[in-house]
């Protein structure tokens, strides 16, 4: 975001596009009051609209919001994208694997 002044972009291994975010919220824990977490927005083929999200969890905790999201943006957009597919195989155990060996596992063969 900060060399190209908005959201990185990914194709996930599902096949849909996303548009990545550094978002904050409280954490309660009085040590570090705000959580940085990565909102990842899945956008619908053709006509671009939303049709979905996945989160993280926090990421990192500060004091301040400014601070966590500081901190997470700091990393590497390599890491950004391990973390979007965790949360796709996550959703869809079989995402990115050929079809049949899918229907395998669905039908116990």
């Amino acid at each position: 975001m900060a060399v190209h002044a908005r959201p990185a972009a990914f194709a996930g291994r599902d096949g849909r596009s996303y548009s990545v975010s550094i978002e904050t919220d409280e954490t309660g824990d009085p040590d570090a009051p705000v959580g940085a977490y990565l909102l990842f927005v899945q956008w619908s083929p053709g006509e671009p609209r939303v049709s979905g999200h996945l989160e993280t969890d926090f990421l990192e905790r500060a004091r301040t919001g400014d601070e966590a999201r500081a901190r997470l943006g700091g990393m590497p957009l390599e890491r950004v994208r391990v973390l979007l597919d965790a949360l796709i195989a996550e959703r869809l155990p079989n995402a990115g694997r050929p079809w049949w060996e899918a229907m395998r596992d669905e039908d116990g063969s």
